[in-house]
């Protein structure tokens, strides 16, 4: 992710400050706001939060993109408005994403009124991804429990009902991420699936992010940066 989102900010004219990883991981307490206007974070749940505190308390602005460490977000966001920078973090930058996100929520409304239909979600990832299920996958899920009211939670196991979203993570070969939202009754399913051909769609959005929060202060979210 991290050469392709380098690839793809020289190709759009930007210039790349530090270039962090295990090699060089003191180097982060060089980023300061003269010499990087965004700093974007695609890491591990271990060591996100680490590297987004410490950017944000030394006035840099991040975008991040690493799952799996959600229950720091607030403290993270606290961070940012204590040091008057900006922050945005996402569970998946692909637009495609992002639009396949607001679909599931339309779809999920469509099936409220609908009877005898049970959700359930399958998200097939790559062997190295470390979480599971998929931050994208939860973002899904949150999408559908607010506007599917039958509803009520979702959890990894084999089989669902009515009032639990049942979610599959399967993990395989390099599979980029694959995510599958079906509504199943006795008759037929509904199916709506997003289908990620290569990681080029992560790291363009990640990039746009970046363009859209540099300069600005708060808090945000790919919906501003879509205008959705």
């Amino acid at each position: 992710m991290g050469k392709m989102i380098e690839q793809i900010a020289l190709s759009k004219g930007h210039t790349i400050s530090f270039k962090i990883d295990i090699e060089n991981v003191a180097d982060i307490e060089k980023i300061l706001p003269s010499n990087t206007d965004v700093a974007i974070e695609f890491t591990t749940p271990h060591t996100a939060f680490g590297n987004v505190s410490k950017c944000l308390s030394q006035g840099v602005t991040v975008v991040c993109g690493s799952t799996g460490w959600n229950d720091k977000l607030p403290e993270a966001q606290k961070i940012c408005k204590d040091n008057s920078t900006a922050f945005l973090w996402t569970s998946n930058f692909s637009i495609g994403v992002n639009l396949f996100f607001k679909l599931n929520k339309q779809l999920a409304e469509l099936m409220n009124g609908i009877e005898g239909y049970i959700p359930q979600m399958t998200e097939i990832h790559h062997i190295h991804k470390k979480d599971a299920p998929s931050g994208t996958a939860i973002t899904l899920a949150e999408g559908l429990l607010e506007n599917y009211k039958k509803t009520v939670d979702w959890k990894l196991a084999p089989e669902g009902n009515e009032k639990t979203l049942t979610i599959k993570a399967e993990r395989t070969g390099e599979v980029p991420g694959t995510h599958i939202v079906r509504y199943e009754s006795e008759a037929d399913y509904i199916e709506i699936t997003h289908l990620a051909k290569n990681r080029h769609g992560l790291a363009f959005g990640a990039v746009v992010a970046a363009e859209f929060i540099n300069g600005k202060k708060g808090i945000f979210t790919m919906n501003d940066v879509l205008n959705f």
